[in-house]
């Protein structure tokens, strides 16, 4: 029989009167055709193995077998639906094009589907217990391209957080979700969740061999929706189901699994504030940082965690009112044991649910712009916990980490650290960074454990480590991941500065990768904290014996853009409180700290104190309490509060104590050998302002009629003394002014009134 001009290439209809029909622009043939053409042809059935493969969940390539097939001049439709007695395929615009076969009892159907061209179809399923509708995702085509390949492959892929992970997106004329993760030694990698009943053989993924990423779009799932990936690794063994190593979102713990997010619901508003930060020289602005534990800084009066806007709501005004100028975050990245403090993270792209959810986290970043603060967070590229749902042996074989366990388990923390070597998880990391810059504006970031990363045998003996290529011992991989993680970091978000927690003397941490450098624009300064707090510890007689742990520090105060830390490390396990570190009696040590502050305050380098130590926490620190607030109805407490109130104020309305705390040009040395009186000066210059001059007394015994030499003859305003009644000191000082006249040989010298564990500031006024 002549065939019809624009009939399809497949059986003509049992009765020739019954012709095509065509809906929405997509032919489809009649009921009774559609009958006939679904019975196959030996050549189009699924071959046996396959099909066991597939019900059995082990098949490596479910998209060759499953979907929509043309095999010669028809189209076949095949799918496993578990608990079905009946499937019909529709097309997406609801036209019935196919009966499906049930082949087996698990729930495999195929047969022939009256379309013209390959496209995706719906599925209509029933049982004795009713209908159900579901989305063929083995009848769509890969999200991925070529290019996405090629960039992951180079190591190169800069914006890997739009691509892997779950994407809510349209797709070939659906709404579903795009799943994408990396597994490149799994036989089987599948989507698993509420939404197939956990069940991996359901929905295993497409395999993109080049790149070891697999990848599949589920129609049918929504925002919202929990979700763990189910693998089978290389030597066919079913691994503990998997979180997404690149969620955006998490479930609270105890439970693990990601969560569907959908794409950022926030409208920001903080250009002014970006901009800014975009033009300015980080190293000559002030920045003080308050350190904080959002789980432990305050909390409902049931003790539960505050949510990010009731965080913003609190936090935000009293950081603003204390005079910091920027809040950094303990890391708030997923982790599913509270007393790691973060710093055991299983989902470095998700911010924990603890608080909320990420528009929550965006609403505090945006509320802190408004409000002149910027937002630091604590991050962690070191090492990982070793947890079954998270990264290690993800794959079924060491893939992020390092196999060999001199490199890959870290002693100190029972973690493994990250295999720097392997491009996809330099790539990983350094796409993480970049995406708490772009996403949530964030203002910073702290490198956590750079040290640990830097060399090959940190905490471990002779034997436990692998020397480098040229036979040291330090990590080279880590070093070029650090700077490509700085490079691309400094390079795309001028304006975000990163800041390395690095306790060695390794050098050029904060110095540009250009010059041979880390990269980083900041470096904590350990040495700093540490030889203060032991310098204080000491009983006041003792002082003059250890004046060098005060005086060594400027010899290498400008070798790096410094941070000066008095952070959470210093007020845990034992350590007790700033407040108690300080000798003497209760007066004494309201009286050093205050000193202390100022003292800290006047000395070169950018500031940062853990939360509760700005009015004197008495308590040490612990993750499972809020601060002792009641504390600042004390008022030795509340006057130490007040005067970091004060030192921020002077810190950032004076450029002399900020603007050149990088540079050996800014600071000059008044007197810096009198260690039988335990006094230290010196003066911090400006490059258009007034000079400070800064002197502390770290003995209890005033000294009256003290010469201080001064750069200029002329009126000194005492801008502070940390002795005043009202931070709760004696109240001895200086009357507000001293005047500095010509001696003989000796320049300007000023007679001082030194109060007792005390700090005054001096500012020329002429």
């Amino acid at each position: 029989m002549q065939r019809r001009s624009g009939t399809f290439p497949c059986e003509e209809p049992a009765d020739p009167r019954r012709i095509h029909t065509s809906i929405q622009g997509e032919e489809v043939l009649t009921e009774e055709k559609r009958r006939v053409t679904a019975r196959l042809g030996e050549t189009e059935r699924a071959a046996e193995g396959d099909v066991r493969a597939i019900v059995a969940g082990r098949h490596g390539d479910p998209f060759a077998v499953l979907g929509v097939q043309k095999i010669g001049a028809v189209f076949v439709a095949r799918c496993f639906v578990p608990h079905a007695e009946s499937v019909t395929a529709y097309t997406l615009q609801g036209k019935a094009c196919g009966d499906l076969t049930r082949r087996d009892d698990a729930g495999f159907f195929e047969g022939r589907l009256s379309i013209r061209k390959r496209q995706p179809i719906r599925l209509k399923a029933s049982n004795a217990s009713g209908e159900w509708w579901l989305t063929d995702p083995y009848s769509f085509g890969p999200v991925l391209g070529p290019m996405d390949d090629y960039y992951i492959a180079e190591g190169s892929h800069l914006r890997l957080f739009d691509k892997l992970g779950a994407h809510v997106l349209s797709h070939e004329g659906a709404d579903g979700v795009h799943f994408a993760v990396w597994a490149p030694n799994a036989e089987r990698v599948s989507v698993v969740g509420p939404f197939n009943d956990w069940d991996g053989r359901r929905h295993p993924m497409r395999s993109r061999h080049d790149t070891g990423i697999w990848e599949i779009f589920l129609p049918d799932v929504g925002e919202g929706q929990p979700y763990k990936y189910e693998l089978i690794g290389p030597d066919g063994v079913k691994l503990p189901l998997k979180a997404d190593p690149f969620a955006f979102r998490s479930e609270l713990r105890p439970a693990t699994a990601s969560i569907v997010a959908g794409p950022l619901e926030h409208e920001w508003g903080d250009d002014a504030h970006r901009s800014y930060w975009r033009k300015a020289d980080q190293r000559r602005e002030a920045i003080s940082i308050y350190e904080v534990h959002p789980g432990s800084w305050q909390r409902r009066d049931d003790g539960t965690f505050l949510s990010w806007d009731e965080l913003a709501e609190r936090l935000i005004p009293y950081t603003v009112d204390t005079g910091f100028t920027h809040i950094e975050f303990l890391p708030i990245s997923e982790h599913p044991y509270d007393p790691s403090w973060g710093y055991q993270t299983t989902g470095l792209y998700a911010p924990t649910a603890r608080f909320g959810d990420p528009e929550g986290f965006a609403r505090f970043v945006e509320g802190a712009h408004r409000a002149g603060l910027g937002v630091i967070l604590d991050w962690v590229p070191a090492h990982f916990p070793v947890d079954e749902h998270g990264l290690a042996k993800f794959d079924g074989t060491a893939l992020y980490e390092h196999a060999d366990p001199r490199k890959g388990f870290h002693p100190d923390w029972n973690t493994a650290i990250y295999n720097f070597g392997r491009r996809e998880v330099v790539s990983f990391l350094v796409n993480n960074a970049l995406y708490w810059a772009e996403k949530f504006h964030v203002d910073g970031l702290r490198v956590d454990a750079v040290a640990s990363m830097l060399y090959l045998d940190y905490s471990r003996k002779e034997g436990e480590w692998i020397p480098n290529e040229r036979g040291g011992r330090e990590n080279l991989e880590a070093v070029s991941f650090l700077q490509q993680m700085n490079t691309a970091v400094y390079g795309t978000h001028p304006g975000v500065i990163t800041i390395a927690e690095e306790s060695t003397s390794w050098p050029k941490v904060s110095q540009p990768v250009h010059e041979g450098g880390l990269g980083f624009g900041f470096k904590w300064n350990m040495g700093f904290m540490h030889d203060t707090l032991a310098y204080l510890a000491r009983e006041p007689i003792y002082r003059k014996h250890h004046h060098n742990e005060i005086t060594f520090g400027l010899v290498y105060a400008f070798s790096e853009n410094f941070v000066l830390p008095l952070s959470h490390d210093e007020v845990v396990h034992g350590k007790g409180t700033l407040l108690t570190k300080m000798a003497g009696d209760d007066w004494q040590k309201f009286a050093t700290l205050r000193a202390y502050y100022g003292f800290m305050w006047g000395y070169p380098g950018k500031k940062l104190l853990f939360m509760g130590q700005e009015f004197a926490q008495r308590a040490e620190w612990s993750e499972e309490r809020a601060l002792d607030w009641h504390l600042l109805d004390s008022a030795p407490h509340a006057g130490v509060r007040q005067v970091v109130r004060d030192l921020n104020h002077l810190y950032r309305s004076r450029s002399a104590l900020h603007e050149r705390d990088c540079e050996p040009d800014g600071f000059d040395w008044l007197i810096a050998d009198d260690s039988e009186n335990s006094v230290f000066a010196w003066l911090r210059k400006t490059l258009d302002g007034n000079p400070i001059a800064v002197i502390t007394n770290f003995t209890p015994v005033p000294r009256y009629d003290y010469k201080v030499p001064l750069p200029r003859q002329g009126k000194w305003r005492e801008i502070i003394n940390t002795d005043a009644e009202v931070y709760g000191g004696s109240g001895l000082g200086n009357g507000g002014m001293v005047v500095a006249d010509f001696a003989d040989g000796e320049g300007a010298l000023a007679s001082l009134t030194l109060p007792p564990l005390a700090t005054i500031m001096l500012e020329f006024i002429g």
